[in-house]
């Protein structure tokens, strides 16, 4: 299907010899410039620029939104139907959500002002994570001021040079990068392969001091969920903690939106520590840790990225609790996206679509095969009305490279059928049809 779209092999050696010659004709930076454009992956973000310039392609990455990125955004004075947001439950907007946060500017002001430890602590923190817990039934839970930075600060921190983290082949930069901060010894294993992981951790268990199994809820590039039992019984079995980023889980998964825990019917208990962000689900911004008391309180008074940083901002901690309130009361949203995304995931396999893994909770890609017709497809699909990113090489091997659907509970039927007919119709080379908002 994405032959359309792609280069052949002679066609690429081709441009990328025209590009070479190009560079070189400019000659050498002067000064600092030279010295940046030594910088790891910048001669080849260069090089992906000039290509995408060579064959006709905006740049899909960085266009303002106008106004409420929803089911629908302002792109360039236009509307669009958008993919592009984790505005899973459409909290993002509500009025309700936007009260709370402009109640706690209005008392507190738009900044905490400070680390929390030194004098940035305000009640909307404790307010929240004490729902955070209570929203997985656990002892205690902590926020932090960005998503990526609690993975980082976290594993860096929990984990050292005598210890073993065993993570998913998939997982999250921030996991990744934390890992490696730690200097603990760090293996990954095939994605979502349960087998591989219990295999590499039967081998390397022994030697190491302490051990984490580090996994998503709900994996954001491919969709798809794993089988949280195995893992909780993987990690019994040989003494390991387990810790599941639920970033892409929270009001995603599980009938009321719990999460992964509530999919499979297992205790969040026995998840020894639960991550999870503030930025998608519950509208705000930020990250935290739920599960044991000792393991948080040892966070709140030691963790770098928390002690250390400038406390959650008030408005953004009233918002998400606003939005966990919501989510609480209002559970029919979890069952509209969850009836959405599977509409869309039917629709794209009838239709021949490549979906991978996808379990159809929110995110459903559309593999292309090559990170050309990736683009050019995300590229004819916005002048058409529809906002989707592409996930290009070296994101994802050039084989795998494909368009990312974000599902929304605030997306129409209507909207999801037009768009599986724009994505075939571009994909067999015939100009979509008018798409209507």
């Amino acid at each position: 299907m994405s032959q359309g779209f792609g280069l052949s092999a002679t066609a690429r050696l081709a441009l990328l010899q025209r590009l070479s010659k190009r560079k070189e004709e400019k000659g050498p930076a002067p000064g600092a410039a030279r010295a940046f454009r030594e910088l790891p992956g910048q001669r080849d973000m260069e090089l992906i620029r000039e290509a995408a310039g060579a064959l006709g392609l905006e740049n899909p990455f960085f266009r303002p939104h106008e106004g409420i990125a929803g089911a629908t955004s302002m792109i360039g004075n236009r509307e669009v139907i958008n993919y592009g947001s984790y505005n899973y439950l459409g909290l993002n907007g509500d009025a309700r959500v936007m009260r709370a946060a402009q109640a706690a500017i209005d008392r507190h002001g738009v900044s905490a002002s400070a680390s929390r430890m030194v004098s940035g602590e305000r009640p909307v923190h404790a307010a929240l994570e004490e729902a955070i817990a209570a929203h997985y039934g656990v002892e205690a839970a902590l926020a932090f001021v960005s998503g990526h930075a609690t993975n980082v600060t976290v594993l860096g921190h929990l984990m050292g040079s005598r210890d073993l983290i065993l993570h998913d082949a998939a997982i999250h930069n921030s996991c990744a990068e934390g890992a490696r901060l730690s200097g603990a010894k760090r293996i990954a294993f095939a994605h979502n392969d349960w087998r591989a992981a219990e295999k590499e951790l039967a081998a390397n268990r022994r030697g190491a001091r302490r051990a984490l199994i580090v996994i998503e809820g709900h994996y954001s590039m491919d969709g798809d969920i794993p089988e949280l039992p195995r893992f909780i019984e993987m990690a019994r079995r040989h003494d390991a903690w387990l810790m599941v980023d639920e970033a892409h889980g929270m009001g995603v998964v599980g009938a009321t939106g719990h999460g992964i825990h509530e999919h499979w019917g297992v205790d969040a208990r026995e998840v020894d520590i639960w991550m999870g962000t503030l930025s998608k689900t519950l509208s705000a911004c930020g990250g935290y840790i739920a599960g044991n008391a000792d393991l948080v309180a040892w966070l709140k008074h030691s963790a770098p990225g928390f002690v250390y940083s400038v406390g959650l901002a008030p408005a953004l901690a009233a918002a998400a609790l606003e939005s966990l309130r919501i989510l609480a009361a209002e559970p029919e949203r979890v069952a509209r996206l969850q009836v959405n995304t599977a509409l869309f995931l039917r629709l794209a396999r009838q239709a021949g679509l490549d979906t991978g893994t996808s379990a159809g909770h929110a995110i459903v890609p559309v593999i292309v095969g090559s990170s050309v017709g990736a683009a050019r497809l995300s590229q004819a699909l916005f002048d058409q009305g529809i906002n989707v990113q592409p996930i290009l090489y070296p994101a994802v091997p050039d084989s795998s490279a494909r368009l990312r659907f974000f599902l929304s509970s605030e997306h129409t039927e209507a909207q999801i059928r037009a768009t599986i007919e724009a994505v075939v119709a571009a994909m067999a080379g015939a100009r979509p049809a008018e798409i209507a908002g």
